[in-house]
């Protein structure tokens, strides 16, 4: 088994994001994950940005999207892809 490279905190920041998103490879979610382990101020920062997300993503389900939105979307996922929808 490979040895990974430790990343650099400049480059963890970097990645932070798609991290936190699971939009990294296998090889690189392991490699902020170390890193994660290793860097009180990278493992700070990423969970003041977890904490961010997580809040985000507790307010959503009580936001109401108006009736002609969601009619609006409905239509152009409907719509044809050659039509460029409604709009």
């Amino acid at each position: 088994m490979r040895k990974f490279d430790r990343l650099t905190c400049e480059a963890t920041f970097r990645r932070l994001d798609d991290y936190l998103d699971r939009e990294l490879t296998p090889e690189e979610m392991v490699r902020v994950r170390e890193h994660l382990e290793t860097c009180e101020g990278c493992a700070q920062e990423f969970a003041f940005e977890a904490s961010i997300l997580r809040a985000v993503r507790n307010r959503l389900p009580r936001l109401a999207a108006p009736p002609e939105l969601l009619a609006r979307i409905s239509r152009a996922l409907r719509a044809d892809p050659g039509e460029g929808g409604d709009g």
